[in-house]
C-alpha cells in the first residue's frame, strides 16, 4: 500500500514536472510570438508612415505640377496672342513688301525721267556755274547706276539737287572764272541775280557785258553804264555791302517781268 502510494507520489512529481516544463515552454513559445507580432506591428507601422509620407508628397507634387500645368496655360495663352499679332503683322509687312516693290518700279523711270529733265535744264539754262551743276547731274546719273545704293537714296538725292537750283532763283552771287573774249579766256568776275540777270566785268574792269537768253550769246555793255552798278552789285553778293538798287540790263524777262 505504501508502495504503490509512494509510486503515486512519484508519478505527481513526474506529471508536475512535465505540466511546468511544458508551460514554462508555452510562455516561452508565447512571449516570442508576442515579440514577432510587436516586431511585425512596428514593421507596419512604418510601411505605413512610409506610404503616408509617399502619398504626402505625391501630394505636394500634384499641387505644384498643378500649379507649373496652369502656368504654362496661361503662358501659352500670352504667346498665341503674340503670335497672332506677329503673324498678321507679318502678313501687313509682307503686303507692304509687295506694295513697295509695285512703287518702287515706278520710281525708278520716275527718278530716270527726272535726271533727264534736269540735265536739259541745265544745258539750256543761264550759263552760271555750267561746271558744278553738270558735274551735280553727271553723279546722279552714276548714282541711279549703282545695284547698293537704295531708291529712296536715289530719290534724295535728286531732291536735293531740285532745291539746289530752285536756289538759284532766289539769291544774288559773284563768282570768279574764266570766259573766252575775243577769241582768248579772260579772268572775270561773274555776278548772277537770281535767274534774271547774269553779267561779267573782267579783273581790270575795261570790259563788261551780259548773257542775252534770246540769242544765247554774251552781250558787251558800256562801262560807262554799267561799271558802277556791276561794281556795287558784286560788293553786294560778297557781303561787303549793303543791299542797295541796281542798274542792271535784263534779257531774259517776260512782259511781266518774270524771268524765262
Amino acid at each position: 500500500m505504501n508502495k504503490n502510494k509512494c509510486l503515486c507520489h512519484v508519478g505527481l512529481l513526474l506529471a508536475v514536472a512535465v505540466s511546468g516544463k511544458t508551460l514554462a515552454s508555452t510562455i516561452e513559445e508565447v512571449t516570442r510570438t508576442g515579440q514577432d507580432r510587436i516586431q511585425s506591428g512596428q514593421k507596419a507601422q512604418q510601411q505605413i508612415e512610409a506610404i503616408d509620407n509617399q502619398i504626402t508628397s505625391l501630394e505636394r507634387d500634384y499641387l505644384h505640377l498643378s500649379k507649373v500645368t496652369e502656368g504654362i496655360k496661361t503662358y501659352n495663352s500670352v504667346l498665341k496672342q503674340q503670335l497672332d499679332s506677329q503673324t498678321a503683322e507679318i502678313a501687313d509687312i509682307q503686303n507692304s513688301i509687295e506694295n513697295a516693290a509695285e512703287i518702287e518700279r515706278q520710281i525708278i523711270p520716275l527718278i530716270t525721267r527726272m535726271i533727264q529733265a534736269l540735265d536739259a535744264f541745265v544745258t539750256l539754262d543761264t550759263p552760271f556755274l555750267t561746271e558744278e551743276r553738270q558735274q551735280r547731274v553727271a553723279s546722279l546719273k552714276t548714282l541711279l547706276g549703282r545695284p547698293d545704293v537704295s531708291t529712296a537714296e536715289k530719290l534724295r538725292k535728286v531732291f536735293e539737287a531740285y532745291q539746289e537750283e530752285n536756289k538759284y532763283g532766289r539769291t544774288i552771287e559773284a563768282y570768279r572764272g574764266q570766259l573766252e573774249l575775243k577769241g582768248s579766256p579772260r579772268d572775270v568776275d561773274f555776278l548772277r541775280v537770281g535767274r534774271v540777270a547774269l553779267l561779267y566785268q573782267t579783273a581790270s574792269g575795261d570790259q563788261m557785258g551780259a548773257w542775252n537768253s534770246t540769242t544765247r550769246e554774251w552781250q558787251s555793255l558800256e562801262a560807262s553804264d554799267y561799271q558802277r552798278h556791276l561794281s556795287q552789285g558784286l560788293k553786294i553778293a560778297r557781303k561787303l555791302a549793303a543791299p542797295d538798287l541796281l542798274s542792271i540790263p535784263v534779257f531774259n524777262v517776260d512782259a511781266k517781268g518774270e524771268a524765262l
